[in-house]
């Protein structure tokens, strides 16, 4: 019998490879950067976990996340992946498997990347992480300018190249990139706005720490209900550049714990439990070769166009870990975020077709 793709002509005729075609009311994504698929379906690698060349205490890391089995060690450094999303929602790029998820375009890297998820091209023209306004349209935009999504848009990113990414004067959105503050009345979010500006960077000027992106944005998502809300985490890329591989291992651990919570406050939230789909994924991998590139990516780092992606949620089937031949790529993420809202995604640049189940 054969197979074929079933398009996004007719979203009411459609079947996304999530799940039913069925309409969510509010869509929230979250990246976290440069996180590999080795260890988000492999937890700790048993070669950099023992290297003290990459951890100030490898018993210790060992401690929180090593065990005999890559499955125990993917628990331990992700629980809500592998406790919750595993069980109620899907998870793809276990390669291992056959289950494939690429970046498109053929530079490796953070704003290529980004440009890509969020716009649906990868256009060879966004070739550089400088903060030039993307010239194309993103799927944060485009579902702002629909008159029933209108300023219940916002986005949330600790690295400050975002404003640029997303266009944000353009856009007409909230984009709290680096340590933008945001406008609010309340004393929760003025309280971060001023703790964000005293709080040491280790990272250096213009990348937020996570733990204070993540703060405000959930502050913002209680107070403003926004329907599309995207957060992009950072520090795993940095730490891992910095061939850091116990704060890399933090950091993602820390990511998973605040998705949890952010999962558990929307279920508390009747604007958003059973209404609201997640999807996660990154904007780029890492090398494979573990002692040797793990640190670094780009076109000439052999496995960096390697990613994968998890979601959970309305319309979205509980198949858990794939574990089939599948090819998925970030670029189809603008497309399938607008189908999951109800809409198609147009814009004057090609975009990627959504992510659609293979049908018999």
């Amino acid at each position: 019998m054969k197979k074929y793709f079933i398009t996004l002509i007719a979203i009411a005729h459609c079947v996304l490879l999530f799940g039913q075609a069925k309409k969510a009311e509010n869509v929230i994504v979250i990246t976290l950067d440069g996180m590999r698929w080795q260890e988000v379906f492999g937890g700790a690698d048993a070669t950099l976990i023992n290297d003290p060349s990459f951890s100030f205490d490898t018993a210790e890391l060992k401690k929180k996340y090593w065990a005999p089995t890559a499955e125990e060690r993917r628990e331990k450094l992700f629980p809500f992946f592998w406790n919750t999303i595993a069980k109620q929602g899907q998870l793809h790029g276990n390669r291992q498997y056959g289950s494939k998820v690429n970046v498109k375009n053929p530079y490796w890297f953070s704003y290529p990347g980004y440009n890509e998820m969020l716009t649906g091209n990868p256009d060879t023209a966004v070739n550089s992480n400088d903060k030039n306004f993307n010239k194309n349209t993103t799927i944060l935009e485009f579902v702002n300018k629909q008159p029933q999504y209108k300023n219940k848009v916002a986005a949330f990113s600790s690295w400050d190249c975002f404003d640029a990414i997303i266009n944000e004067p353009r856009a007409g959105l909230l984009v709290s990139s680096g340590v933008d503050s945001v406008p609010s009345k309340s004393g929760e979010i003025r309280l971060l706005n001023e703790m964000q500006k005293t709080t040491p960077m280790p990272l250096g000027d213009g990348v937020r720490p996570d733990h204070i992106t993540y703060s405000i944005a959930k502050q913002y998502l209680r107070e403003n209900k926004p329907k599309l809300l995207y957060l992009a985490f950072d520090e795993t890329d940095d730490y891992a550049h910095g061939g850091r591989y116990d704060f890399y291992l933090n950091m993602a651990h820390n990511a998973d714990r605040w998705i949890a919570d952010l999962w558990n406050t929307v279920q508390q939230m009747p604007e958003y439990k059973d209404k609201t789909t997640f999807i996660i994924l990154c904007d780029h991998g890492r090398g494979d070769e573990v002692k040797k590139e793990w640190t670094s990516h780009g076109t000439k780092v052999k496995g960096s166009d390697q990613i994968w992606m998890a979601a959970i949620g309305a319309g979205i089937d509980p198949t858990g870990e794939v574990k089939k031949d599948e090819q998925l790529y970030q670029a189809q993420l603008a497309q399938t975020v607008a189908g999951l809202l109800g809409l198609t995604f147009t814009a004057n640049q090609p975009i990627e077709k959504a992510i659609v189940q293979i049908v018999k």
